[in-house]
């Protein structure tokens, strides 16, 4: 029966109106999830057990199947400027670092006013600690880890070293000296007493040793960046017995390192379950760029290694793995870079990214927990005005650089095409210049030949790939889509116009450890 005019409305009513009801409160944030940044140094494409290597790594390998394997995920071709890119979520175009890595006499580190990872998770109310290997500049107290955002530190500052004595033989050419010294820090001091302790034993004690003893009122994060499997091929014997059938002796010995990381990277996680952290826990392995054919890696059947933009010095192992995935046991295909980790875990961690400077990176949380599609259809490798290569192929392809020529039917109206640069757009990659060492480089031992040589004439310098088809970038496609070509060359000359000049300056005798006997800050 209809409500006659006047009567008044159902009590009920009037409780649901704004003016009786307080609102609702909020749902509450789910805790912030602790973060945990695993960086091997130098690991190779074809250096895992997924990927078909007869290396053995079953932890990584079962982390990684449990988690989302980032199978078109990018690093950079060398240490520091994949550090640098991780934790400043920048370009190494707009922070000088283009150039090769920061050598330990160079008066150098990533600019001061680059606001990096750990000072934005601090901001977001994280507890911040850094293990292992640096490599972004040390030469002022203002560029070490405890100035840049990490609360501690325990590790060395340069780029290698030896495993076991932890001292660095550098070869200071001002005073025609080579000097060694011991380069491992505890926060700002010398650290002295972990002599024939092997550094992949002592960091993962260490990152266990912070977990054990994290207070869980406020989340943390952990950015362990191993020295493995970085030269010198350095390991305890009894790991490298189960490779006894190789006849390489790097091969064998770096078999040996992989293993020894797989193992200490399974002891983390183990530590991370035993004293409760693992169920809010995000965990990314990544590796800082290929691995060094010359040194014991591979990056079979991809192209080139480290030091090159082939595919096999920047297409990067990595995987995802944690409880709070919302899909797990997927491969992702979704062109995702190292840049990209700064804006993803600030946003996991519930900050923002305000202060940095305009970010390269994009944050890819559901790309990787959900599927979808990525937001970057664009990445730039790199852009070199000056690239040597310190380590050229042996055989046809023995260029250090490039020579001039003007053979190619492309003239350098859209972008000099003489410079070492690489760029990728949707399935495209556009090389230029001498992209380094252009070898197919087989698993020592899978076929009679040590490398596979590339038939390109030493004065070619643009080649365009269909990527996703041709991952082993194997068939120029330049004359064949030259509007393609054409695009990419203006995307990199549109880089170029905003990069800021190359800083690499020469090197400062006074860096020298004699007086102290360990690396350190010397202006």
């Amino acid at each position: 029966m209809a409500r006659r005019a006047g009567v008044a409305p159902p009590l009920c009513l009037l409780f649901c109106l704004p003016f009786f009801c307080p609102p609702r409160p909020a749902a509450a944030r789910p805790p912030a999830p602790h973060l945990v940044l695993v960086l091997a140094d130098d690991l190779g494409w074809g250096d895992v057990g997924w990927h078909g290597s007869a290396i053995r790594t079953p932890r990584l390998d079962a982390l990684g199947a449990g988690g989302v394997r980032l199978e078109r995920y990018y690093t950079q071709p060398l240490c520091t400027p994949s550090r640098s890119q991780l934790l400043s979520g920048r370009y190494q175009i707009h922070t000088g670092l283009q150039h090769q890595i920061i050598w330990p006499c160079q008066p150098s580190c990533v600019p001061l006013d680059e606001k990096l990872l750990p000072e934005l998770l601090q901001e977001a109310g994280y507890v911040t600690h850094m293990v292992g290997k640096w490599h972004l500049g040390m030469y002022r107290k203002e560029c070490l880890p405890t100035r840049r955002g990490f609360d501690t530190y325990f590790g060395y500052l340069l780029g290698s070293e030896d495993y076991y004595s932890h001292d660095r033989c550098v070869l200071i050419k001002a005073k025609n000296v080579t000097r060694c010294a011991l380069d491992l820090r505890d926060g700002e001091e010398v650290a002295t007493g972990f002599k024939n302790a092997y550094s992949t034993n002592l960091f993962t004690d260490r990152a266990i040793d912070l977990i054990a003893n994290h207070k869980t009122e406020k989340p943390l994060f952990l950015y362990l960046a191993f020295q493995s499997v970085h030269e010198p091929l350095e390991v305890p014997e009894e790991y490298m017995k189960p490779y006894a059938s190789i006849k390489d002796v790097k091969r064998r010995r770096y078999a040996g390192m992989v293993t020894l990381m797989d193992e200490a990277v399974g002891n983390l996680t183990d530590a991370l379950k035993r004293y409760g952290l693992w169920d809010n826990t995000v965990l990314v392995f990544s590796t800082d760029n290929g691995g060094q054919t010359m040194a014991g890696g591979n990056n079979w059947p991809l192209r080139g290694r480290k030091w090159t933009l082939w595919e096999g010095g920047v297409r990067g192992v990595g995987f995802v793995a944690s409880p709070l995935l919302k899909q797990k046991g997927v491969e992702s295909h979704e062109l995702i870079h190292i840049s990209d980790w700064l804006p993803t875990l600030v946003h996991l961690a519930g900050g923002h990214t305000n202060g940095t400077k305009p970010l390269d990176g994009f944050d890819v949380w559901k790309v990787i927990s959900e599927g979808r599609r990525s937001p970057r259809v664009e990445l730039l490798h790199n852009i070199d005005p000056l690239f040597v290569d310190d380590f050229p192929c042996l055989g046809i392809d023995n260029r250090t650089s490039l020579p001039q020529s003007k053979s190619s039917p492309w003239d350098d109206t859209l972008f000099n095409i003489s410079m070492h640069a690489a760029i990728r757009r949707g399935k495209w990659k556009l090389l230029t210049g001498y992209p380094g060492c252009s070898h197919w480089f087989p698993p020592p031992s899978l076929f009679n030949e040590s490398k596979i040589q590339s038939s390109d004439p030493p004065t070619k310098r643009l080649w365009l790939f269909d990527i996703v088809h041709d991952p082993e970038e194997k068939n120029d496609l330049s004359e064949k889509y030259p509007h393609v070509v054409e695009k990419l060359l203006s995307r990199l000359q549109y880089y170029y116009k905003r990069s800021v000049p190359v800083f690499y300056p020469d090197e400062d005798p006074h860096c020298d450890p004699a007086a102290t006997g360990a690396w350190g800050p010397w202006a």
